[in-house]
């Protein structure tokens, strides 16, 4: 028996020993076989406790020729090919995955190509646009988990799956992709006229296309749908979540007819214009839902850019609980809801979910005996039992003119889908001092800046103070998905953007984003409101008709109880609900 000096280095990677002799005159190193990648598993399946390591010396001594020792422990029901997968990814810190339960995207399978996949045995499963995560067998092969970022011009993240679940979905996968990949190559025979009757017939393939790209959005609740030219292909993005992904690429010869064919499903498009900008809606039905899209095209550079709006129509039935509003919120918010006059304004940047909240509150307050009238641009969603009117300025029907044609409709409620400008303001300001309940929003970063931004428009302290009865300031933040949020802790940084101390974390329960095939493997399902809520009371309108500025009033609705976005953003990351990141993303101008 040859004894190894006593240095030595295992080399798992390179399945060698590398001796270091102990003579240090000696410059000469030794290298011996040693445990291989199947040697070292076993012994990982010995240290987590899959396998006694009497039964392993056992498989050892019976280990029939040309079968590695854990091909050999699944064949004899020692260990189970889960078990050998879960083991390698825990190992590699990777994430394991159950391909037979994953929704797969043929838009992200198409990413990779037929021959790399059979050849490196990789799996995609999804593409957030930065990061293409992919399936492998092996997560512990780093000369081709090295490779493989430069052979498919992609960043990767990985992920491990068991060998028969990688050997069974290539071949199930790559014959569906293959079809895909067919009918694309296919449409690039597909006359691009600007005709509709030539739409009509030769557009098989892309009415199909069209078809895939709405309805794989509406399935994984997207907002929007964006269909963007570039320089030599059409790039395909949806935001989920407040998030714009990458989901697919289309030849670019493809363009022109799929601008045409949603110009034809809008119905008031029209196909032969392309130097100026249109705007139509097409609607549809999604299983047993109704589904409005809001369709905007514009002009560019490399042609013709579309961006599609989702409106759900259950979005209607949002209560205010499904915004986010905890009880107390609630109930402080729906007892003003039921005030006879004044102004309730709802404030945020692009994208907050402003209207949202502002039909939401129509849909609590909307009764057979209240006559409800909105001025919107454009109407969003046609809500039943509402009287609805779109704002037209190219023909003279602004907001402004809308309104007062709206006050001779003698309506009890009144919403504006935004007051732009004085005469707006003002207009909204007479009508709820004269018993009409107004509601609004405005692009203010808090609530308290709301009064100053209608003082900057021209209205007039004392009928701000008058008419204002609430403003609610509001931010959107991702929800953690409930079917793979696990525990976790915040970082120093967050801690300290958050003000958070250890006492009061060791009451809460904190979780974390995980990744699950529900949520894409992002650990975020859906988004929810954080919320500011600045009541009116006799004291602050002292304030405002004295000229107070913004941060005395913000200081003194802190002392009268007001809650800040950030401080109702905490409240949900203690709860559980959302992840300390989201909250202080959010919230980066929240210093309070």
């Amino acid at each position: 028996m040859t004894l190894l000096p006593k240095f030595a280095i295992l080399c798992v990677r390179f399945n060698s020993l590398v001796v270091f002799p102990p003579n240090p005159q000696s410059h000469n190193l030794y290298c011996i076989p040693v445990f291989t990648n199947e040697d070292y598993l076993a012994e990982l399946l010995v240290e987590g406790g899959i396998i006694e390591a009497e039964k392993l010396t056992h498989a050892r001594a019976s280990l029939p020729g040309r079968v590695t020792i854990v091909q050999h422990l699944i064949n004899s029901s020692e260990v189970s090919e889960t078990q050998v997968a879960e083991t390698l990814a825990s190992n590699a810190g990777v994430p394991f995955v159950d391909l037979a339960s994953f929704h797969f995207v043929p838009a992200v399978i198409i990413t990779v190509s037929k021959d790399i996949a059979h050849r490196y045995r990789i799996i995609p499963l999804t593409d957030d646009g930065l990061y293409l995560t992919v399936a492998v067998a092996d997560p512990l092969d780093f000369d081709t988990l090295d490779s493989l970022p430069h052979i498919i011009g992609r960043e990767l993240n990985i992920a491990c799956a068991t060998n028969t679940d990688i050997s069974n979905h290539l071949m199930q996968l790559y014959n569906i992709s293959d079809e895909h990949a067919n009918q694309k190559q296919d449409e690039f025979l597909i006359s691009t006229g600007d005709s509709a009757a030539g739409l009509e017939t030769n557009d098989a393939p892309i009415i199909r296309l069209v078809q895939q790209t709405l309805t794989e959005a509406f399935r994984l609740r997207a907002s929007d749908i964006h269909i963007e030219p570039l320089e030599t292909s059409v790039r395909i993005r949806y935001r989920l979540d407040g998030k714009l992904v990458h989901v697919d690429t289309y030849p670019k010869k493809l363009l022109p007819a799929v601008i045409a064919r949603l110009k034809v499903m809008s119905g008031s498009m029209s196909i032969a214009e392309k130097r100026l900008p249109q705007d139509g809606r097409i609607q549809l039905k999604m299983g047993d839902k109704e589904v409005d899209l809001r369709v905007s095209s514009v002009p560019s550079n490399h042609g013709e850019s579309v961006v599609m709006r989702i409106l759900d129509k259950t979005a209607l039935l949002l209560g205010l609980p499904e915004l986010g509003f905890f009880s107390d919120d609630q109930s402080e918010f729906e007892t003003l809801l039921k005030l006879p006059d004044g102004i309730i304004l709802v404030t945020g940047p692009t994208g907050s979910g402003k209207t949202t909240t502002l039909y939401a509150c129509l849909n609590v307050i909307n009764k057979p005996d209240k006559k409800i009238i909105t001025v919107e641009d454009p109407i969003e969603y046609e809500l039943p039992g509402i009287n609805q009117v779109m704002v037209k300025a190219e023909i003279g029907m602004t907001f402004a003119a809308a309104l007062r044609a709206m006050l001779r409709q003698a309506p009890n409620i009144i919403m504006i889908g935004e007051i732009r400008d004085a005469e707006t303001a003002n207009i909204a300001i007479n009508a709820s001092l004269t018993g009409h309940l107004v509601f609004s929003t405005l692009h203010t970063n808090d609530a308290p800046s709301a009064i100053a931004r209608l003082a900057d428009i021209g209205v007039k302290p004392f009928l701000i103070a008058s008419a204002v009865r609430s403003i609610l300031a509001q931010r959107l933040v991702r929800k953690l998905c409930p079917a793979c949020k696990a525990p976790a802790g915040l970082t120093e940084k967050e801690m300290r953007a958050l003000n958070l101390d250890a006492t009061r974390l060791a009451k809460a329960s904190i979780f974390g984003p995980v990744g699950c095939s529900k949520c894409r493997g992002n650990g975020f399902r859906g988004r929810m409101g954080i919320f500011e809520l600045f009541n009116i009371d006799d004291e602050v309108r002292g304030m405002i008709n004295g000229g107070l500025t913004t941060s005395q009033l913000r200081r003194r609705a802190r002392e009268l109880g007001m809650r800040t976005l950030r401080e109702d953003g905490i409240r949900k990351v203690l709860a559980g609900l959302t992840s300390g990141a989201e909250v202080v993303h959010a919230t980066m101008g929240d210093f309070d």
